[in-house]
Order: C-alpha cells, then sequence, then structure tokens
C-alpha cells in the first residue's frame, strides 16, 4: 500500500501521507491531521475526489495499520 497514489491530482502516495503525519509531535485528531497532511503534501487541493481516501489512510496510519 506503501507505494499507492492516494490523491492523483497532486500524485501523493500512502507513503506520503505516512510521512507528513510523522512530522506531528502527536496525533489529535483525524479531521486536525487531515490538514496538516493537506499544508504538508497539497493533497486534496485538486478536484476533492480523494478527500475521502486521504483521511481512510491517516485513519488506518494513526490505528497502528489495523
Amino acid at each position: 500500500m506503501e507505494n499507492t497514489v492516494i490523491c492523483k491530482c497532486k500524485n501523493v502516495t500512502f507513503h506520503d501521507v505516512e510521512n507528513a503525519l510523522h512530522q506531528a509531535q502527536h496525533f489529535a485528531d483525524v479531521e486536525k491531521e487531515f490538514e496538516e497532511v493537506q499544508k504538508i503534501t497539497s493533497c486534496s487541493t485538486g478536484c476533492g475526489g480523494c478527500h475521502d481516501k486521504i483521511l481512510d489512510a491517516i485513519s488506518h496510519i494513526m490505528n497502528g495499520g489495523n
């Protein structure tokens, strides 16, 4: 899943989202982390069609991949 492109408009992969999340000192909540990931990667700033996929990826990563 690491190299899976989640945001086609900005060519953001699952790995890019994971790296952006790990730049945070702690995980607060999914929506707040989404905003941080979006600032770092520019994901979901094109067509917005990947919004839910990005949220799912963030939830997956925050839950330890379970």
